[in-house]
């Protein structure tokens, strides 16, 4: 009862998939972003994907080293934008996603492997953040990403938007008139430094709302409470910043 409850409550992931924009500013910088953030969120699928087995409370080893989910999260780039990523030729950011990853995921072996414990906590926005975190780190102040969400529906003060990204969900994103699942990105300043900066919408899906969606205040599996939120709203976003 405790895995069909886990199931129908998984914390959201919003699909895969995002409309891709002609490039307006710097080309190399919006490919960069736009690969970037589809690897954040295809290890973040993973995670996702993984919930019910995770948190189930029979198995002790999951499988799911940092080399496991790694190789995975370059699978799912795969399926998604047909491309590979040459793992004798990454980037110092492919580099520092993968490796981040990885880090996260063996930080968290004892949790995940844990025998007799029905839900972890190890959800996939838990996961993301981690995985943000330490990318920013290891990229020593060249670039960071986060996620964040309209104010109104933040959950941890980590992903509190910024005034550039509250400003694009408020005045960009919920525009009647702003194509659904558009990324916005623009050159502008960040504490005095000169940056490119990119944002990619998310929507609640289906699965989302067990944990924000109605009666707004109610208890989650996770005890936080609920949002209110509807199916298709604006729920979050991938913020990422390249400083040069």
């Amino acid at each position: 009862m405790m895995n069909a409850l886990i199931a129908r409550f998984l914390l959201c992931l919003p699909l895969l998939t995002f409309v891709t924009p002609a490039p307006l500013y710097a080309a190399t910088y919006v490919e960069i972003s736009e690969e970037l953030t589809t690897l954040y969120r295809a290890a973040r699928k993973v995670i996702s994907d993984n919930q019910g087995h995770i948190n189930n409370a029979a198995i002790g080893d999951k499988g799911l080293s940092g080399k496991v989910v790694a190789q995975k999260t370059l699978e799912n780039y795969q399926a998604v934008t047909g491309k590979n990523i040459n793992k004798g030729n990454m980037t110092l950011a492919q580099t520092a996603m993968l490796n981040a990853v990885k880090q996260v995921m063996d930080e968290n072996q004892d949790l995940i492997n844990e025998k007799g414990t029905g839900l972890k906590g190890f959800l996939p926005a838990i996961f993301a953040r981690q995985v943000a975190t330490k990318f920013s780190q290891d990229m020593k102040g060249k670039m960071n990403i986060k996620l964040t969400a309209p104010k109104k529906y933040v959950r941890n003060r980590a992903n509190r938007p910024d005034k550039w990204e509250n400003n694009v969900v408020e005045t960009v994103f919920k525009s009647p008139d702003y194509e659904k699942g558009k990324s916005f990105y623009e050159e502008t300043t960040v504490k005095g430094r000169n940056a490119f900066r990119f944002i990619l919408p998310e929507y609640y899906g289906p699965s989302c709302l067990g944990c924000h969606g109605s009666p707004k205040g109610e208890r989650d599996i996770t005890g936080g409470k609920k949002e209110g939120g509807v199916l298709n709203e604006l729920g979050g976003a991938i913020s990422l910043t390249i400083f040069h």
